[in-house]
């Protein structure tokens, strides 16, 4: 069998390629591997120290443990701030994207330069949160979710989806009598999803992995996300009010802080781990679905 002209190297470029992309996969994914196997390792084998590849006196009580606390309660108030919060980003960005994407709108060139300056410059934390209790939002899920309602950046990348939709499109709906909240919803939104989609990923990323919110504007403890509780494990260690340890766990150093540390950490990162394979396949697809028929 005869290999073409340029074949052999085409060949080598791809084993290296694929070979660079594997290990550079092993590389991203050991430091998870690693928490999972010290969080089913024996407490006192983990404190031996040694554990790399292969879990020690595999056992699940640290989970237990950890179900046994509050991990229930923080799980729920973070899924509701991440369910609620995210829709209603990117409800706010097209809203705002949509204008400024338009040709027609006459104070597009303003608006744009405005929000802008926002990249740039902010009004502070300290005008945030009084503006914030101002409102009566403190002590409540708003307090989370109306103060972030629109990323700057996130709505930027959306208004330049938007722009790159065939002004013919809407022409075409607003001739037939559709105003422009139907051309947002059936035109714009429809030919966006793949910018959207990811938009929706980021959004959500940030909502579930947000926690210094939640330290300036929540003080009720039924209110704290998952994040807070992982901080104040991490910062407080394993014997506190959060975890609420058993005594027999203590005497039996089955569970540590460092596998209750490593338990934590997998519990919230494994829901954004599973969410991210069904947005992923929009990263490919480019900001535009669909085309002009001519």
């Amino acid at each position: 069998m005869k290999i073409k002209e340029g074949g052999m190297s085409r060949v080598a470029f791809q084993i290296f390629n694929y070979g660079f992309l594997f290990l550079l996969m092993l590389v991203c994914l050991y430091p998870l591997y690693l928490q999972f196997i010290t969080s089913i390792s024996h407490g006192l084998e983990v404190m031996k120290g040694g554990i790399t590849l292969i879990p020690r006196n595999v056992t699940m009580q640290t989970y237990t443990t950890l179900v046994r606390g509050e991990l229930f309660m923080y799980m729920k108030n973070t899924i509701v701030y991440t369910v609620v919060g995210t829709p209603v980003n990117l409800i706010m960005s097209c809203l705002c994207a949509y204008p400024l994407a338009r040709k027609t709108f006459s104070g597009r060139k303003f608006f744009t330069a405005m929000v802008t300056v926002t990249l740039f410059f902010s009004g502070g934390m300290i005008p945030l949160y009084l503006t914030v209790r101002s409102f009566g939002m403190m002590d409540t899920m708003w307090a989370l979710i109306l103060p972030g309602a629109i990323s700057t950046y996130n709505m930027i990348i959306i208004r330049t989806a938007f722009q790159a939709i065939p002004d013919s499109l809407i022409e075409s709906a607003q001739l037939d009598g559709a105003n422009d909240l139907i051309v947002l919803i059936r035109i714009v939104i429809p030919l966006s999803k793949a910018t959207l989609a990811t938009m929706l990923l980021f959004y959500s990323v940030t909502h579930w992995n947000s926690y210094f919110d939640a330290m300036l504007y929540l003080n009720k403890k039924e209110l704290y996300p998952l994040q807070i509780m992982l901080r104040n494990m991490l910062i407080g260690g394993l014997f506190n009010e959060e975890t609420a340890i058993a005594g027999a766990s203590a005497d039996s150093f089955a569970v540590t802080d460092a596998t209750l540390r490593s338990a934590a950490i997998i519990v919230t990162t494994l829901p954004i781990l599973i969410v991210y394979p069904f947005v992923q396949r929009y990263f490919v697809k480019g900001v535009m679905i669909g085309s002009v028929k001519g």
